[in-house]
């Protein structure tokens, strides 16, 4: 349920305003106008409700009409109070939008492996916001909560999620190429997640518990296609109808290359402040932990970028061998994802080439061309720079790899700071663990392929080529890999052909050099 609410609130508008004036007229006009994304039966079922209510319209979405409409739906119980949102026309064709969302529900349903329920509560939930139906978006927007509680039940595990109060807010432009450029924001207090896990079957049976006191949600976007992605859901909603899809699949085409690039770049990060895992091993935390995710739109030259930095980071000693302690990173900073990414043209050629009048709608032979051709523009795994570190020790690497053929083609950099203290830990480690102690002459030949730099760091360059070579700051470590010989082995069924270059009627005259012998032959003294 908490995504269908989102997803209400963000189309419940995609109709211009009308005028100021707000009548039984202007709210039939605007069930008409929202009939083109939710469908006519969502009002004729009573999901969807639009009245007049003061100088405002109100918007309800009865979620429990719903899911009493879904087919083969087998929910034992489900209860949840209507959602509303008041709506309000604008002198300058935009709308006011407000909301009490103070919410609660819950549902049981028999899933597979016996009883599943799940209940939250939102306190004190408001919302206040301005849409831009020229944009198809929410140009300005605040709301706030006083906390939120969630519990879900299964067989083998169970949740119960809690948060203490927290704001979001949101806004949107125009986008210079076209589309809307946005920013959200969201800040929650206390938010804890306590998870159960039991199932007799695999012997699991432990706690587990997620805490920060604030966790915030930063997200930006340029030039998102509001407007194209509302015309898609439109069609799919007046095209539900199989043969009606597919005689007007040519619109679709259209309208699915008019959605592109969908966006031109998306960008979001979550951070958790002193976030803190129990488990039965031991505390795990750190002081800030970041996650973030970036993505460009369809493109020719696309990237995607992953980030994941933590600070301060604890984990538990006590199941772990001492002499590890001063190997065990405190901050992390890990930079990785992909560059030089075909997507538009494997996106334009599927639409040009699809028939939703055959089955499969696009043959296996081209959906491997269509592969072949995404390899050849050389798409890249990029390791940005990234790091490691405890204490005075730091490891760094950056590289990246493509896949011209079988095998992958990388460059990837290491440099360490305070090499010499690892090999201390691993001596240490050496005189009681058996392992370490093997590894020990590993560490320090690793040592003398490292090239020292000024600040007293050691440098790796290792180079792996799709041949199997792979070099060190320039040194051969291994060669290519042996050439396959597609002949190899086919002589053997033609022994008697004495054009092999073999000679087995005479042992003997070797000294005109005429015979050869072929790869296998003898030099006689």
């Amino acid at each position: 349920m908490k995504r269908i609410l989102p997803l209400a609130f963000a189309l419940a508008l995609s109709a211009p305003a009308f005028a100021q004036t707000v009548d039984n007229q202007g709210a039939k006009q605007l069930s008409d106008n929202l009939a083109r994304y939710f469908g006519k039966q969502a009002f004729d079922k009573g999901v969807l409700k639009v009245s007049v209510e003061g100088d405002a319209y109100k918007i309800a979405l009865d979620v429990k009409a719903l899911v009493t409409a879904l087919p083969e739906q087998k929910l034992l119980k489900f209860d949840m109070a209507p959602y509303a949102l008041m709506v309000k026309p604008r002198s300058d064709g935009s709308w006011d939008v407000s909301s009490n969302f103070s919410q609660g529900a819950s549902f049981e349903f028999d899933g597979p492996e016996g009883r599943q329920s799940m209940e939250f509560t939102i306190k004190d939930g408001k919302v206040t916001s301005v849409y831009d139906p020229a944009l198809a978006a929410f140009t300005s927007g605040t709301s706030s909560v006083a906390g939120m509680t969630m519990t879900s039940r299964e067989a083998k595990q169970q949740a119960d999620v809690s948060t203490g109060a927290g704001t979001a807010t949101v806004a949107a432009t125009k986008s210079a190429n076209g589309g809307v450029d946005f920013t959200a924001t969201q800040k929650v207090s206390n938010f804890v997640e306590r998870i159960k896990v039991d199932d007799p079957n695999s012997g699991m049976n432990f706690p587990l518990a997620f805490k920060t006191p604030e966790l915030s949600v930063d997200a930006n976007g340029k030039g998102v296609r509001t407007k194209p992605l509302l015309d898609l859901l439109a069609f799919a909603v007046a095209n539900e109808d199989e043969a009606k899809l597919k005689a007007n699949q040519a619109e679709l085409k259209s309208l699915m290359l008019a959605a592109l690039p969908i966006w031109e770049r998306v960008d979001g990060n979550y951070g958790f402040k002193d976030f803190e895992v129990e488990s039965p091993v031991g505390k795990f935390g750190a002081t800030q932990l970041n996650t973030g995710f970036g993505m460009d739109g369809i493109s020719q030259n696309g990237k995607v970028d992953y980030t994941i930095k933590a600070t301060g980071l604890t984990i538990p000693h006590q199941t772990l061998p001492e002499w590890t302690v001063p190997l065990l990173p405190t901050d992390i900073d890990l930079n990785f994802g992909g560059a030089n990414i075909d997507l538009d043209t494997m996106a334009k050629k599927a639409i040009e080439a699809f028939d939703l009048n055959k089955n499969p709608p696009l043959s296996d032979e081209f959906g491997k061309s269509l592969v072949a051709d995404f390899k050849a523009k050389n798409p890249k795994v990029v390791i940005g720079h990234s790091t490691v570190k405890n204490g005075n020790i730091e490891v760094a690497m950056e590289g990246e790899m493509t896949f011209p053929g079988e095998k992958p083609d990388a460059t990837v950099t290491v440099d360490v700071a305070g090499y010499d203290k690892i090999v201390d830990a691993l001596k240490e480690g050496a005189k009681s663990d058996e392992q370490m102690a093997q590894a020990f002459p590993f560490a320090l030949a690793v040592k003398g392929f490292g090239k020292a730099l000024p600040d007293g760091r050691l440098e790796w360059m290792i180079n792996t080529k799709a041949d199997g070579s792979v070099t060190v700051n320039g040194a051969m470590l291994k060669g290519p890999d042996a050439a396959q010989d597609d002949s190899a082995g086919q002589d053997d069924n033609s022994g008697d052909d004495s054009s092999n270059g073999t000679d087995d009627s005479t042992g003997g005259d070797d000294s005109d050099g005429g015979d050869n012998g072929g790869a296998g032959a003898k030099l006689q003294p």
